[in-house]
């Protein structure tokens, strides 16, 4: 949103009520706010939070649009007119058809559509496309009458996937022109593949989307809970139709197959709009392409709602707000270092301050705050972006990574120059974090004295609510966890029997375990002789850090999670 620019502007519908005199500014700002923070439909906000009726926000919307509300509980829709619509599509876009003729489709939704979902509406089901609208959950119960449940969705496409093979494209090669791969991967099956593949990924919660071709197989993962799980594979020849296909979703030159590519798409699904970060990388027999899924209304950019545990929650917190320093977050790749530290920036943007942060990619956009995408390949590096940073008189920096010793040197000359710095490290725990910056040769005293915490961290699989059970741990469990009869009291263990709801994993979601190292005077007389990572380590459990495999444990006493994911991930 641009500065001074109204908060009802972010959205149609928002600024619909606005303008009708359903909302006045206040509730407006209210909506905005919440809807910047959680990604959240703006519709779902405002019936949700009582704002206004669901009815009279439909008849509003109707009115100010020309169209008109109708009842699909009272409608027995044709199955010729539900032909129109494909299942993935309905579910996608959070559509029911109501009415067809050869050459248009009326279709009822939930909320007033915006210009890009029309479009592709138009183009998906190759007909002028009216819109009714209709009550949200009423939409849900007709999908879910008419065209099965998402697994169904799925099997049935997956079951014609010979005849699909042969209305998509027979003997896709990879020396085919661009112009030949370019209407492959504009056909209507292929797109109909994507959008399913898309859909159930970000139904399954997924965070990552595989696509891997193979000398003789075309492969799709799914990565759910830190585990990856396999679809029924396509024909390899739609391998570079279907790659192709999200190279032109996400901007990417699909002639150029010898070079990496980054790229973002944007997908509605239902009501709301997800983000997907595009990585292409060559293979042997093909690109191999992953999808990142950031999906702001499954993850939550609010430091309070990260799980932790309340003495590490209120040290974060109290370290965020000072004027300078350096805070860094470790952890390897997918252990929920963004998501955090971009909730640390949540917590501080404020009026008063100028945040800029160099990412690569970045990966959600924040309003207020200035976000400057890293490409190496164009010469835009960490160094070089810092540098410019400096000049442009920000109070808080966010550096997506240490790498290098340049980029290290800039973090601590901002730092001492009266900036708070955020930044990132793959290293095994909080205190090796101080080993790896020695490593790089900074100065232990210029490490001592701009380090204020270090925070730890990895994400574990929580057990599933709906297949728990309890158990009596052995005395061989015991000891792996190094764990004494008399420190467990007797209290059970749980793990997950595996259940439809967690696809039999008996896990579901996922949870941080944390340590935080603050940086105290003691640590930095040490940090200054340069001691090793051990002595370090000792040292902060002496003054009272819990290490993550402790935190860990009391994780496995609560109930939270397994001792194999535990011993797995400290």
């Amino acid at each position: 949103m641009a500065a001074n620019e109204p908060s009802y502007k972010i959205d149609p519908v928002l600024e619909m009520a606005h303008v009708s005199g359903l909302l006045d500014d206040a509730a407006c700002d209210e909506i905005a706010d919440e809807h910047q923070r959680n990604g959240k439909s703006v519709r779902d906000i405002i019936v949700d939070g009582g704002y206004i009726a669901e009815d009279d926000l439909l008849g509003a919307m109707a009115a100010y649009n020309g169209s008109e509300v109708v009842a699909l509980a009272g409608i027995d829709i044709p199955p010729e007119v539900l032909r129109t619509v494909q299942g993935s599509v309905a579910r996608m876009y959070g559509v029911v058809p109501v009415e067809a003729t050869p050459t248009s489709v009326v279709l009822a939704i939930a909320s007033t559509p915006t210009p890009i979902v029309s479009d592709e509406l138009v183009f998906v089901l190759s007909k002028e496309v009216q819109f009714v609208l209709a009550r949200h959950r009423e939409i849900v119960d007709c999908i879910s009458r008419y065209y099965g449940d998402d697994s169904s969705a799925v099997d049935n496409f997956l079951t014609g996937m010979e005849e699909f093979q042969a209305e998509a494209a027979v003997g896709v090669e990879e020396d085919m022109d661009e112009a030949a791969v370019a209407a492959a991967s504009a056909s209507a099956p292929v797109v109909r593949l994507v959008q399913l593949v898309l859909l159930q990924a970000v139904n399954a919660r997924a965070s990552d989307i595989h696509f891997e071709p193979f000398e003789k197989e075309f492969h799709i993962r799914y990565r759910v809970d830190g585990a990856l799980y396999e679809m029924t594979p396509p024909p390899k020849s739609l391998a570079l139709p279907v790659i192709s296909r999200i190279k032109v979703m996400s901007g990417l030159n699909i002639a150029e197959r010898r070079l990496p590519q980054d790229g973002r798409i944007q997908i509605p699904v239902g009501n709301r709009q997800i983000d997907l970060r595009v990585s292409t990388l060559p293979t042997q027999f093909g690109e191999s392409v992953v999808l990142r899924v950031l999906d702001r209304s499954v993850v939550s950019l609010d430091l309070e709602n990260l799980g932790m545990p309340e003495d590490v929650y209120n040290s974060i917190g109290e370290d965020v707000e000072k004027p300078n320093g350096i805070i860094i977050v470790t952890g390897p790749t997918g252990s929920g270092k963004t998501t955090t530290l971009y909730s640390c920036l949540r917590r501080i943007n404020k009026e008063g301050n100028k945040l800029l942060t160099a990412e690569e990619p970045v990966e959600y956009d924040i309003d207020g705050i200035v976000q400057v995408p890293i490409n190496p390949l164009q010469g835009n590096t960490f160094p070089l972006v810092l540098r410019a940073f400096l000049r442009q008189d920000p109070d808080i920096i966010m550096v997506g990574e240490i790498r290098d010793l340049e980029t290290a040197q800039i973090a601590v000359q901002a730092s001492l120059t009266g900036h708070l710095v955020f930044s990132t490290l793959h290293t095994n725990d909080a205190s090796g974090a101080v080993t790896r910056l020695v490593d790089m040769n900074v100065a232990p005293y210029l490490i001592a004295s701009t380090l204020e915490a270090v925070l730890g961290q990895r994400l574990v699989r929580m057990i599933c609510a709906n297949c728990k059970r309890s158990y009596e741990p052995t005395p061989e469990i015991l000891k792996r966890l190094d764990l004494s009869p008399e420190q467990v009291g007797g209290r059970p263990f749980y793990f997950g029997a595996g259940c439809d709801k967690c696809n039999q994993s008996g896990y579901r979601k996922r949870k941080g375990l944390y340590e935080y190292l603050r940086i105290t005077d003691p640590l930095r007389v040490l940090i200054t002789e340069r001691k090793p990572t051990l002595v370090l380590r000792e040292k902060a459990r002496e003054l009272g850090m819990r290490t993550m495999r402790e935190d860990g444990i009391l994780n496995i006493f609560d109930g939270n999670t397994t001792v194999d994911e535990v011993l797995r991930y400290t």
